[in-house]
């Protein structure tokens, strides 16, 4: 392309501090270094981790940055020593980066990777080697990836390459919330055939877990939130029954172990919410159930009674729904194009970039599933 080589401006929402409205500035996208692509975004959807970083979870630094780590694009130019990639190809982003060398890549049982961007910054969440300028100010990129811009740089190592017809206002939202929530139901949890689940929190990663479970072959899944507006879609996805834990006197714990004669079999935890996360666990049947936490927090501890886990019940943790981002993002791209799964139902507005605040608000107050911002008309 014309622009290889050479610096790109270019619009991106930059997020000059905590707990601020992010700004639409021009930006300055230098060419990527050995190693490195630069994609031309075209899509991206916003995800709670987005709102989490900027309004609630009080770390100071890590700004200015460019926020978005859920979006799919096209490559416009690559570094040296890049090979597995090529201008014009078809790209997901990934905030966790697939090296194949390291003892986490090589591992099965890990969709970790040593050299991933959050393996030294997570603190912070934004990677401090930065393509990005703006009034003479380095950018930081959130993520290592930074989707709310037209143009990003990125390592080889944390991009998927998908299929060429993939439609890429859809398959961004695989880069992370409906991969999360699908994947910790499947991978994680392992929701076996016949099983009874319950989903706590039924945003996008959520809905997603749903999916997942239904697509396993549970009998009975529990959607659980506090906003009944979100049961009509949880149903669509799989959901058998949707509970609402406020219109109960007992804890929603209680509640769920009258409904399925001693606790469900399977429980994924999608909100963030270290109280939840208990709830979650002690919702579960003793003997085997297991609880998976999906939801991300990092401000308070979680706890419960040992007799929780001593009777048989197995707490775990999941992120990107444990899938290996650069080898099973384009089979998940695969899925969705043969109806496998859905993507569709998931998305509840299309924005431009210039209203990502809006986007924002709306995930804020609950009136969305999923905003997808189109970053470009092609």
């Amino acid at each position: 392309m014309a622009t290889a080589g050479k610096v790109i401006k270019c619009q991106a929402a930059v997020a000059w501090e905590y707990n601020a409205p992010l700004v639409i500035e021009e930006i300055e996208v230098a060419p990527p270094q050995e190693n490195e692509i630069r994609i031309k975004v075209i899509a991206t959807g916003v995800c709670h981790t987005d709102l989490y970083y900027l309004y609630e979870g009080k770390h100071k630094a890590g700004f200015p940055a460019v926020l978005g780590h859920e979006g799919a694009g096209i490559v416009e130019s690559v570094g040296p020593g890049v090979t597995e990639f090529k201008p014009g190809d078809k790209v997901i982003p990934l905030f966790i980066s697939r090296c194949h060398e390291c003892r986490f890549c090589k591992n099965p049982k890990s969709n970790q990777c040593e050299y991933n961007w959050s393996s030294q910054k997570s603190a912070v969440m934004c990677d401090t080697d930065s393509r990005f300028t703006c009034r003479g100010k380095v950018i930081l990129q959130f993520m290592g990836t930074s989707t709310f811009s037209e143009y990003t740089v990125m390592n080889q190592m944390a991009v998927a390459k998908i299929h060429d017809d993939a439609r890429l206002d859809r398959v961004c939202l695989l880069g992370c919330g409906i991969s999360t929530g699908y994947g910790a139901a499947i991978n994680t949890a392992k929701v076996e055939p016949g099983s009874v689940c319950a989903v706590f929190g039924l945003g996008a990663v959520g809905l997603a877990a749903v999916m997942g479970c239904k697509n396993a072959g549970a009998s009975r899944i529990i959607a659980v939130d506090i906003n009944e507006k979100k049961f009509e879609k949880a149903k669509i996805l799989g959901a058998t029954d949707c509970v609402n834990p406020k219109a109960h006197t007992k804890p929603i714990n209680e509640v769920l172990a009258g409904m399925t004669n001693g606790g469900v079999d399977f429980s994924l935890e999608c909100v963030g919410n270290v109280g939840v996360m208990r709830s979650a666990l002690e919702s579960c049947v003793k003997g085997w159930g297991v609880s998976v936490l999906v939801g991300w927090t990092d401000l308070s501890d979680i706890s419960t009674r040992p007799i929780q886990l001593l009777t048989g019940r197995t707490w775990k943790g999941s992120s990107f729904g444990g899938f290996k981002g650069k080898d099973d993002v384009p089979k998940l791209v695969l899925d969705y194009m043969s109806g496998h799964i859905k993507l569709d139902e998931f998305v509840t507005h299309t924005m431009k970039l210039d209203q990502v605040n809006d986007a924002i608000h709306l995930m804020k107050t609950g009136g969305c599933v999923r905003t997808v911002l189109n970053l470009s008309s092609k």
